[in-house]
């Protein structure tokens, strides 16, 4: 039985549906969503929540859900798809890269690909590889011209700036060519007076702390980067795996509307309740503090914080 609650915050509306997606879907209308952000259950690996999908059926059972996401969205909006591969049998499994193929297929175009470097990836030892700390974040895009607000995730130049720019030679005030020929250069006297500059594709973020409630959370922050990128206040945002809510609570406080579907009542319930308090003032203060300590852990330091 669907079930549907839509929450207010401000000026915009978070919407939640109970329900599988793939049905979900076809009631929202075409070309109407700006951005697509979510975490799809990974092959096998979300069985004790999601039941699993076996790695050579995963193709198979996503792009139907794809072909849906494609017809809702916007010709200028984006879907970020947050998966990574899982060890079958001694090696990666190529269903990611089976299923880029096929989305190419039904009119995706791969734009770009995104890195999320985890912080405090989970410790461990495994006799023929390291512990697992990035995971993947596919852009794909309906067509070449689409919204992109790039100053929105601008960052600080950094420190070494100070001491490498203070004394420029003669070929740093020039563009200085490859010398391997492979027409890339750069000119360091470009940098003279910035503070602020564009990221890289990397993102350095650590895993959701203060959220146990779900089998895989991915943190604010990550949701939240990629809403400032490529929307803008009033747009609106749909995680078609929802899961414990971290999407549309980042939608809202960002002043976007969402929507937001899950197919296990207990997540459902979950993300109407995680939007509920932390959309309250008490709780945003609270986690303002707590990314400010944060900011003063290195890596290492973190691992040891949320092991």
């Amino acid at each position: 039985m669907l079930d549907k609650q839509i929450l207010p915050y401000k000026k915009t509306n978070a919407e939640f549906y109970l329900g599988d997606s793939a049905e979900i879907l076809k009631s929202i209308s075409s070309n109407s969503v700006d951005l697509i952000i979510t975490s799809p259950p990974y092959s096998d690996q979300r069985k004790g929540s999601y039941g699993g999908i076996h790695p050579d059926k995963y193709v198979e059972w996503f792009l139907p859900k794809s072909d849906e996401l494609l017809r809702v969205l916007k010709p200028t909006g984006t879907f970020i798809l947050n998966i990574k591969e899982k060890v079958v049998d001694g090696e990666r499994h190529i269903y990611v890269l089976d299923l880029i193929k096929e989305m190419r297929k039904q009119g995706w175009l791969w734009t770009e690909e995104y890195i999320w470097h985890k912080r405090n990836c989970h410790p461990g030892k495994w006799p023929n590889r390291f512990r697992d700390a990035w995971e993947r974040l596919l852009q794909f895009n309906k067509s070449k011209k689409f919204n992109m607000y790039q100053e929105t995730v601008m960052v600080p130049i950094g420190d070494w700036s100070k001491t490498r720019l203070k004394n420029l030679s003669e070929t740093d005030k020039k563009r200085d060519n490859s010398r391997i020929g492979s027409g890339f250069g750069k000119n360091i006297s470009n940098w003279v007076g910035k503070e602020m500059v564009y990221p890289s594709n990397v993102l350095h973020l650590a895993t959701e702390s203060s959220n146990k409630s779900h089998s895989a959370t991915f943190p604010r922050s990550l949701p939240s980067w990629f809403i400032k990128l490529f929307t803008k206040e009033g747009d609106l945002i749909l995680d078609p795996f929802l899961g414990s809510g971290t999407t549309s609570i980042s939608a809202a406080l960002l002043n976007r509307n969402s929507v937001g579907i899950e197919i296990l009542p207990e997540y459902y319930n979950i993300a109407i309740e995680r939007f509920n308090d932390e959309t309250s003032k008490k709780y945003r203060d609270v986690v303002k503090k707590l990314a400010k300590i944060e900011e003063n852990f290195s890596e290492n330091q973190l691992s040891l914080l949320y092991a």
